[in-house]
């Protein structure tokens, strides 16, 4: 059986490369250009990916898709911004890009899988978290077709990264990529978000932070507030801590309150994409990568998804995601357009 495996020059999908193979797959590899962020950032990753193929002695193509990411993802981070809405990239690269893109290539070569370093587990239905539980990626993979996951294949699904790295840096080929440092969250943000904002827009126009609408102090720009936020402005007389509420791009002025006014108890979801069919459940959502779980009953009417939450969630930010979980299984997903 041919699988393709989406290689990155990191150890994760390196490593899946070759545990494929010593599972009896016939491996070849693919490096999707999709940004650069510098001068040497394809040049280093092409280096380890070479060197990975010569020691497994499989053939790796290059899959230069720059226009299409920059398209589908980098327009969509820097609008999303400019609206006053907090993207979540990764999701949508996994979606039309690793899990799209990709996969039309892959099925284009003939190849019957796909393969790639994320730490999640699939049946070929469903999607489900991975075995370590502080590098499950389940989250930003709820939105990737259902019609592809047939053909997905996560070889790091049951085990921890450091046994990863640790069977890495025993084999000399790999050593040097088990050292390299891990790649940030956002793959073409090198620093932080607003240094990307900044080659667009004039992030730091100074504005007017309000609080039950009346201007109670200064901040530097809505860019560089999302939900939640509790620095970086100024609220006069404030005794206690205040927390970013909303952002108005037309004023450029941004809402502030104390803790109890992030409190959400209702989400909104749209852009579904449900590997269900029940149009009313209970299950527990993320509201964020990095967030707990919380119980919900969800109702699916008109494309929607309405959450009513079991308990109060802080900081809830349009444009995020909510992922559907019953157990370890992802059930479904949208994207947050109201709370």
């Amino acid at each position: 059986m041919k699988v393709l495996v989406g290689l990155s020059g990191g150890v994760d999908s390196s490593m899946s490369a070759m545990m494929l193979q010593k599972m009896g797959y016939d491996v070849e590899g693919v490096y999707m250009k999709l940004h650069s962020v510098s001068e040497d950032y394809h040049k280093q990753n092409l280096e380890a990916v070479a060197k990975v193929a010569n020691f497994l002695g499989i053939k790796y193509h290059i899959l230069d898709i720059e226009d299409k990411f920059k398209e589908k993802v980098y327009d969509y981070f820097v609008q999303s911004y400019r609206e006053g809405i907090t993207p979540n990239p990764c999701v949508v690269c996994n979606r039309l890009i690793k899990f799209g893109a990709m996969v039309e290539f892959a099925k284009s070569l003939g190849m019957d899988k796909v393969a790639t370093g994320h730490y999640a587990k699939t049946d070929g239905e469903f999607i489900y978290c991975a075995d370590d539980a502080t590098k499950d990626q389940s989250y930003f993979l709820a939105q990737v077709s259902k019609d592809v996951l047939p053909m997905l294949i996560f070889p790091m699904s049951s085990y921890k990264k450091e046994e990863i790295v640790s069977m890495a840096s025993k084999m000399p080929s790999f050593k040097t990529i088990a050292d390299k440092k891990e790649s940030q969250e956002i793959c073409f943000v090198p620093t932080v978000y607003t240094d990307i904002l900044s080659k667009h827009f004039d992030t730091d126009k100074d504005g007017d932070v309000l609080k039950d609408g009346k201007v109670v102090g200064k901040h530097k720009g809505y860019m560089h507030y999302t939900i939640g936020k509790r620095r970086g402005f100024s609220v006069h007389g404030a005794h206690d801590p205040h927390f970013v509420l909303s952002t108005n791009p037309k004023d450029n002025t941004i809402t502030v309150g104390t803790k109890e006014h992030l409190a959400v108890n209702r989400v909104v979801l749209s852009s579904l994409n449900m590997f269900v069919d029940e149009l009313e459940f209970d299950a527990t959502v993320k509201l964020r990568y990095r967030s707990s779980g919380v119980a919900c009953h969800v109702k699916i009417k008109d494309d929607k998804a309405y959450v009513s939450l079991k308990e109060p969630v802080f900081g809830v930010a349009v444009g995020q995601y909510g992922v559907f979980y019953i157990g370890d299984k992802v059930v479904g997903s949208g994207e947050i357009v109201f709370n």
